[in-house]
């Protein structure tokens, strides 16, 4: 009735008479009024988010999302991001906390001296490659995934899977690394763990003929190689590859599911936290891109 009578009289008075209090009057018509105009871009934004975090599977949170948005044209702040989700109850799954541990014997022939230094921000890529192993359960048994990854733009450079955990493995991916990457002589560092594979003369002969340094973790150390470690615990995490899952997937399944999201998402479209939110990739092309144009500029 007030609503109706409010052009005929003052509001403050119909609410007199009525004995409404103004503030109720106005909670009920602010209720009742079509939404505004901040409360539709809040539920246009809010269906953005919702088909971001619905592509990426749930694993993105909203710093991730907030770039996704930005490179899309919405120019929209992370704190609002953050608070339409959780409105919208959308909470990115989370990994397993890092759980250091050695593979390593005390005393080891062929240990090499630990160059990295956790500086795991080189200047430019094939500067400093960091590489080990880890095991995932399928339906036939254990395969093992060795993978090298660039630690200046977080790029997979190379990786091979196999039933065999030896020296043979962590050849056949830095030989696939080697393949396509231009790597000078004496000018990469590679990090690895205390292995045994990473000690056999073989791996040791093969970075010789590259002119490639070799650098190994502290023993009992994992943080020394924190960058692989990471890399694995987010791969298992959005892969559902963890060890006590109930329904097992074939080898050759894996070996899809590996090239898929190392090759198609992890190094082209996933957006690295360390890289200024770019996928390494598109990190890595923004690097050349700048490099280039310094050069030719007088």
């Amino acid at each position: 009735m007030i609503d109706q009578l409010a052009d005929q009289h003052s509001i403050s008075w119909l609410c007199r008479q009525l004995g409404v209090a103004r503030s109720g009057f106005y909670a009920w018509r602010q209720r009742h009024e079509a939404p505004g105009k901040r409360a539709a871009e809040n539920a246009r934004l809010t269906a953005e988010i919702q088909a971001v975090f619905g592509e990426h599977r749930g694993f993105y949170g909203s710093p991730r999302i907030h770039q996704e948005l930005r490179a899309a044209g919405h120019p929209v702040g992370r704190h609002r991001v953050a608070r339409l989700m959780r409105r919208a109850d959308l909470r990115a799954r989370t990994r397993k906390a890092f759980r250091p541990c050695s593979r390593a014997s005390s005393g080891a022939a062929g240990v090499a001296e630990n160059l990295l230094q956790q500086d795991f921000q080189p200047p430019a890529p094939n500067r400093c490659w960091a590489g080990d192993i880890t095991y995932i359960r399928t339906s036939a048994g254990w395969r093992y995934l060795a993978v090298w990854i660039d630690l200046f733009s977080r790029r997979v450079v190379g990786w091979t899977l196999n039933q065999r955990m030896d020296a043979a493995l962590v050849i056949e991916a830095l030989n696939r690394a080697l393949g396509h990457r231009q790597v000078e002589p004496e000018q990469l560092l590679i990090h690895t763990d205390q292995g045994s594979q990473y000690r056999a003369s073989d791996y040791r002969d093969r970075l010789a003929k590259h002119g490639i340094l070799c650098s190994m973790s502290a023993k009992g150390c994992c943080w020394d190689n924190a960058v692989v470690e990471s890399f694995f615990s987010t791969l298992k995490l959005e892969l559902d590859l963890d060890d006590d899952r109930a329904v097992l997937i074939s080898p050759q399944q894996l070996q899809r599911d590996l090239a898929f999201w190392i090759e198609g998402y992890y190094n082209r479209e996933r957006r690295h936290s360390t890289v200024g939110y770019l996928s390494p990739i598109d990190y890595e092309q923004r690097f050349i891109a700048a490099s280039t144009l310094t050069f030719v500029t007088p």
